[in-house]
């Protein structure tokens, strides 16, 4: 799905596991609960998007927007849980 349009896109609770979301427009989108593990978002653009609960362990997000993202509770790449936006 590289360079896919889902601006403001309802994606809660999906499962994106390993998916290839590489220059995807994701701005606005909902992303809540969505298991994004090992998933490649590199220079995604993910803008205002709604990652709250999401599971990014092991994600690419070299280069993506998340310039006012919520990531309430949100692991990242590393395993760690961030609390913006909570």
């Amino acid at each position: 799905m590289r360079n896919a349009d889902l601006e403001g896109a309802y994606l809660e609770g999906v499962n994106l596991k390993g998916a290839y979301l590489g220059f995807a427009n994701l701005n606005g989108a909902t992303l809540q609960y969505a298991d994004l593990e090992g998933a490649n978002l590199n220079n995604a653009n993910l803008n205002s998007a709604n990652l709250k609960g999401a599971n990014l362990k092991g994600a690419n997000l070299n280069g993506a927007n998340l310039r006012g993202a919520n990531l309430c509770n949100t692991i990242m790449p590393s395993g760690s849980v961030m609390y913006s936006g909570c």
